[in-house]
This record gives C-alpha cells, sequence and structure tokens, in this order.
C-alpha cells in the first residue's frame, strides 16, 4: 500500500486548498478512504471519510467547509477545503478507512495563519 499525500501550503485564514492524495498497492475503488490530520502534540483524528459508493461524512469540525471525493479510476482521493481557520492548521495525511496497518506516508502540512 502506498498512500501520496500533496497540496498543503501556508494560506491566510478564510482561504482555500485541494489536498491530493495518490494512492496504489491496494484494490483502490472497492476501499473506503479517508482523510486524517494531526495537530502539533494532539491525536491524529479522522475528518472525512468517502465509501466507494460515493457517500461521505466529516468530523463536526470540518463539516459545511471540507469536501472528500474519489476517483476510482485514477485512485485519488481529494480534499478541498474552504474558509480556514487557524485550528485547522495540521499536518494531513490520506489512509483507507478503517486504516488497519497501513503506513501513513508523510502528509502534507496545512498552515493557516495571516
Amino acid at each position: 500500500v502506498q498512500l501520496q499525500a500533496s497540496g498543503g501550503g501556508l494560506v491566510q485564514p478564510g482561504g482555500s486548498l485541494t489536498l491530493s492524495c495518490k494512492t496504489s498497492g491496494f484494490g483502490f475503488s472497492n476501499t473506503a478512504m479517508a482523510w486524517y490530520r494531526q495537530a502539533l502534540g494532539k491525536q491524529r483524528d479522522l475528518i472525512a471519510d468517502i465509501y466507494r459508493d460515493g457517500e461521505s461524512h466529516y468530523a463536526a469540525s470540518v463539516k459545511g467547509r471540507f469536501t472528500i471525493s474519489r476517483d476510482n479510476h485514477a485512485n485519488t482521493v481529494t480534499l478541498q477545503m474552504n474558509n480556514l481557520k487557524r485550528e485547522d492548521t495540521a499536518v494531513y495525511y490520506c489512509n483507507t478507512h478503517p486504516p488497519y496497518n497501513n503506513p501513513w506516508g508523510q502528509g502534507t502540512l496545512v498552515t493557516v495563519s495571516s
């Protein structure tokens, strides 16, 4: 299993970013996927998941601002983040849902700051 998240960066409060995750090594189209994030000094949390049929769920902290999507042909999962807040600052990871013992990869850092 390989998972490569990208697209992070520095953004001002209220701004937007789109994260992408390239995957390989497993049956992506039959696998639920998710985005997780870990702020400095805190545990890694599930923030959005999407099932193979496109059904998605969100943590209360991001609901209405973030949108998860998937491309079962390209084996990618995307996280569109709008109206970003300082508390969204974290390293973002993609993985299967649940993550089992899959490697987490390096993630991608999102910093929300003025």
